[in-house]
């Protein structure tokens, strides 16, 4: 039993037959797609937003960003977000699936790019007035393709989307300098780790397994995981499995009990102690702000 809404690119109307790509302008996609996005959701896309005018706030994995012209978001498959915006809210949004890009492509893959390598990393790049224009003529000309019968359509299409993310990464780089995760020797086993933590969090706690599938030492695995986000290997673990706590606390499916136990803690005494030491508040205090 799912306990959010996991959204698929087929329920987006789309020109695309294989519906593995959708764009639109914000200001349609709330009116065919989404009208109220309040709700926290996921998808099992990669999705990119221009705002251009208006204001509101986007909050991603439980951050919340301000939403100000040349706003421009990114966000991974699997992360849970939602977001309120103003009346007078412009921009465009595309997404597409991950064979989408990556089949047109032997050298490269969509995440590759910093702000889809690590959930980690900003989810959100402010552009300035000058750059904010050359973005929005961007995703225009995306937009305008995307309605059009044109010969070699998607072949633009993926190349106008190829550039956005080539610019997004030069701009991205220079402001997140000391924070984005580098591309580097421990790059590879640092990304092997995620996935693996993605996959075992919720049974496997032990930082001495993680590195034992990653064939390397507890130490080097710590060592890694310190150079490339300051963090150790437990913070890690710990990070993935209180997100998917609160993701499992908005939905309000299963009692605080039941959330403990699926997470691999029969000692809820002792799971919300945890909570509070590494979020900063109780479950029941956390859940009072999304009621």
């Amino acid at each position: 039993m799912k306990s959010f809404t996991v959204l698929d690119i087929q329920q987006f109307e789309s020109s695309e037959k294989r519906k593995e790509f959708y764009a639109n302008t914000i200001e349609n996609h709330l009116i065919t797609s989404h009208r109220n996005i309040l709700k926290p959701h996921k998808h099992n896309f990669y999705l990119t937003v221009l705002f251009t005018h208006g204001s509101g706030t986007h909050e991603i994995d439980f951050v919340k960003y301000d939403i100000k012209p040349g706003s421009l978001f990114f966000l991974n498959p699997g992360q849970m977000h939602h977001w309120e915006l103003s009346d007078d809210i412009q921009g465009f949004i595309f997404f597409h699936t991950q064979s989408y890009y990556d089949i047109h492509y032997t050298k490269n893959r969509v995440n590759n790019f910093p702000f889809f390598y690590s959930v980690k990393n900003s989810p959100v790049l402010y552009l300035k007035p000058s750059d904010s224009s050359y973005f929005k003529f961007l995703f225009e000309q995306i937009y305008i393709e995307n309605q059009s019968d044109n010969i070699l359509k998607s072949n633009k299409i993926i190349s106008l989307i190829d550039l956005i993310y080539i610019e997004s990464t030069r701009h991205y780089i220079q402001k997140n300098e000391m924070e984005v995760i580098p591309q580097n020797s421990y790059t590879t086993k640092f990304q092997e780790f995620e996935h693996l933590v993605e996959q075992y969090f919720k049974t496997e706690k032990s930082p001495s397994q993680y590195a034992d599938w990653l064939n390397i030492s507890p130490k080097h695995l710590n060592r890694i995981a310190q150079n490339m986000i300051g963090k150790t290997t437990t913070d890690i673990i710990l990070d993935r499995v209180f997100l998917e706590a609160k993701r499992e606390i908005i939905a309000q499916k299963l009692s605080f009990n039941q959330i403990a136990d699926q997470l691999g803690y029969e000692d809820y005494a002792y799971f919300s102690r945890l909570f509070r030491k590494k979020c900063g508040e109780t479950p029941s205090s956390f859940i009072k702000k999304y009621r």
